[in-house]
This record gives C-alpha cells, sequence and structure tokens, in this order.
C-alpha cells in the first residue's frame, strides 16, 4: 500500500498538525492575559492538560470511536479501527498515513476542549478538571465528530457542510462552555458586578498571533491535499479574520467613541471561527461576507451575558458559539458549489435545502452538546468539587498550584 503515498499531500498535513497543536498554547496566553494575575497559571494549565488528556484518550479509543466504522448504519458512533497498537506509519488512509490522519484530527480534538475552559476561567479546579474533560470527550466530542466528519455520521451523509470544525469545534465549544457556565453558576467577581480586568494585553495579542497563525494549518490543512482546495481555504480564512477585525473596530468607534484593548483582536477571532466551516466552499466575495456579518453579531453577542446573568467568563458562547452559528448559517447562502462540494448555497443558484441542513445541524449539535455537557458538569462538581469554595475562589486558583 505504500505505492499510494502521496507525498506532497502528507507533508502539508503533518506540517497542518503541528500548527494546529501550536493553537493551544497559543489559546493558553490568549486567555491568561484576560485573567486576573492570580489565576493566570491555573488558566494556563488548563489547555496544556487538554492537551495531555485528549492525546492518551484519542489513542487509546477516541479515533476509532470518532472514525471506525459506523455502528448499526445510525451515524451515531464509530467503533474499531484502533489503529494505533496494531499497525504501522505505513499504513493509509487513501493517499496520506493513518497516522498522519489520525494527528491532525486530534488536535481539534485537544483544542475543543480547551476553548471550554474560557467560559469557567477562574472557578474550576485544575484535578476535577481532567475528570471532566475525560468525560466531556467520550461522551460529547467523539459522537459530535463521528456525526460531521466521518463518511458514515448521519449529518455527513445527509449532505451537511462544515470544512473545518464549525460544528465539531466552535459551535460544540461555545455551547459546552455556555452549560458548563450554567451547571457552575457565576463566580464571584461577576456576582459582585466587578469589571473584567485583563492582566496583560501583550499576552493576548501574543496568543492571537498563535492561533492565527495556526488557524492556517486549522482550515487548510482540512483539505487533507496540498493544492487548490488548500490554497483557497487559506485564502479565505486571511480575508475574512481582516475583515471582521476592521468591522468590528469601526463598530466600536461609532458606539462609543474610542478603540477597546481587546477589541480588534476579539474582531479577528469571531471572523476567523465563522469562516472555519465555510472556508473551502466559499469564494472571496463569501468570505468578506462573513467577515462582515460575524463582526456585527458577535460584537452584541458578547454583551448578551450582562443583560441575561450568566457568567461566561472569557466569552466562549458569545464568539465561538454565535461565531460559529453564523459560519454554518451563511454557508448555506454563500457556498459557490466549485470549490470542495458541488452543493451550492441560495446565492449562487442551490436550493433552499443546503440551508435548511445547515439550520438542523445546529440545532442537533446545539442541543446535544448543552444536555450533555450541563449533566457532565453538574455530576463531576457533585462528586469531585469541580467548583472551588468561596474561599480558594477569592484567593485565586494558582494557589493550589504550588507555584514557586
Amino acid at each position: 500500500m505504500e505505492e499510494t503515498l502521496n507525498t506532497g499531500d502528507s507533508a502539508w498535513v503533518l506540517v497542518s498538525f503541528a500548527m494546529v497543536l501550536l493553537m493551544t498554547p497559543g489559546l493558553a496566553l490568549f486567555y491568561g492575559g484576560m485573567v486576573r494575575a492570580k489565576n493566570l497559571v491555573s488558566v494556563l494549565y488548563m489547555s496544556f492538560v487538554s492537551i495531555a488528556v485528549v492525546t492518551v484518550i484519542w489513542f487509546v479509543y477516541g479515533f476509532g470511536l470518532a472514525f471506525g466504522e459506523d455502528v448499526g448504519g445510525l451515524g451515531l458512533i464509530g467503533w474499531g479501527q484502533w489503529e494505533f497498537f496494531r499497525t504501522t506509519p505505513s499504513v493509509m488512509r487513501e493517499v496520506i498515513p493513518v497516522y498522519v490522519f489520525s494527528l491532525f484530527q486530534l488536535v481539534f480534538a485537544i483544542i475543543t476542549l480547551a476553548l471550554i475552559s474560557g467560559s469557567v476561567a477562574n472557578r474550576v479546579r485544575l484535578g476535577p478538571w481532567m475528570i471532566f474533560g475525560v468525560i466531556w470527550v467520550t461522551l460529547v466530542y467523539l459522537p459530535v465528530a463521528h456525526w460531521v466528519f466521518s463518511k458514515g455520521g448521519w449529518l455527513n451523509r445527509w449532505g451537511v457542510l462544515d470544512f473545518a470544525g464549525g460544528l465539531v469545534v466552535e459551535l460544540n465549544s461555545g455551547i459546552a462552555g455556555l452549560a458548563l457556565a450554567l451547571a457552575l453558576g457565576p463566580g464571584l467577581s461577576f456576582r459582585r458586578e466587578e469589571p473584567p480586568r485583563p492582566k496583560n494585553i501583550p499576552l493576548v495579542m501574543t496568543g492571537m498571533g498563535l492561533l492565527w497563525f495556526g488557524w492556517f494549518g486549522f482550515n487548510g490543512g482540512s483539505a487533507l491535499t496540498d493544492g487548490a482546495l488548500a490554497a483557497n481555504a487559506v485564502v479565505n480564512t486571511m480575508m475574512c479574520g481582516c475583515v471582521a477585525m476592521l468591522v468590528w473596530m469601526l463598530l466600536e468607534r461609532a458606539r462609543f467613541g474610542h478603540f477597546s484593548r481587546l477589541g480588534g483582536t476579539t474582531g479577528a477571532l469571531a471572523g476567523l471561527v465563522a469562516i472555519t466551516p465555510a472556508c473551502g466552499y466559499v469564494n472571496l466575495f463569501g468570505a468578506t461576507a462573513i467577515g462582515i456579518v460575524a463582526a456585527v453579531v458577535c460584537t452584541y453577542a458578547v454583551e448578551i451575558k450582562t443583560t441575561v446573568g450568566y457568567d461566561d467568563t472569557l466569552d466562549v458562547a458569545g464568539i465561538h458559539g454565535v461565531g460559529g452559528i453564523v459560519g454554518v448559517t451563511l454557508l448555506g447562502l454563500l457556498a459557490t458549489g466549485k470549490y470542495g462540494s458541488a452543493t451550492a448555497g441560495l446565492v449562487f443558484g442551490g436550493s433552499i435545502a443546503l440551508l435548511g441542513k445547515q439550520l438542523v445541524a445546529i440545532l442537533a449539535v446545539g442541543a446535544y452538546s448543552f444536555v450533555l455537557t450541563y449533566l457532565i458538569g453538574k455530576v463531576v462538581d457533585k462528586l469531585f468539587n469541580l467548583r472551588p469554595g468561596p474561599r480558594e475562589e477569592a484567593l485565586g486558583l494558582d494557589t493550589e498550584l504550588r507555584i514557586g
């Protein structure tokens, strides 16, 4: 089977794996710069331990459940293909080694779990967080990944489009973050109506730089080829992130009369989130439109928590959840039918069927992720004290790490 290897495609996906892996340390810096100094190291740790926890799960059984042969033809979960304990690196999956394909998919699972930590930053203990991570990845991430990414998954077979994880990573993490935030309740500072106090803006921007760099591997690597499809995904990623950043800054200027310390960075992030499901299927017109809509919608979405009263600490629901919804929805309108998929959206002469499927997928993934995450959060908190006591929370969670 070695003669089927495409060295260019394999090299690109392997490099993309490394780029996406770097996104999780980047996320750690991004989150760490936004919290108070007394919680900085604990927030960094939550992202880093996600790498270790998810990697072990993935190699033991995660890949088999997500990408194994579908059980019963229902499209709900895979089984088998426990590749890493019975095969060699020369075994192929189409034109790239199974090892390479699996490594690339692994880093999607890692960053999805790490993203959730932003919703509950400052109020989750590290040990119980690892327990939560094992259960959540097993019961939530792996089934959703099978539904969307596996050829046997029910959403994939139905024709739902998601090029690089708008449903599996972005919407899933945003809704899960919201559910966990509600399960644990608001933090002390939120209840006291203390405004956020980002500790280190340069750290935030450094983290965002690493995220943006990794996103080219995240989206471009999802083509699983080094050709035109990957180039289209990368160009659209760049355009959408920049458009959303500028629109966000203009909105801030118009609404408040000044630019905020985090506004442009947050806008770029919203654009990168929203283009993720669509990057391989749209053209530059579509990428521009998605960037504009994502910036406008997410600007207001991050403010809802203060009105409704839920503590999504670092706006995971407002950016990743809502941004994912924007991208998956607009894909039903803006898919060209020329790149990545022959199915076109309404704007390019397609039927309304694609838009309907995209909306159903949003509801299905969102509902499943919310309900399961809420229950997992409640159970882990009850059994293992996921949330620290008021005194620990007031002192800062870095105290439990015995730093220094």
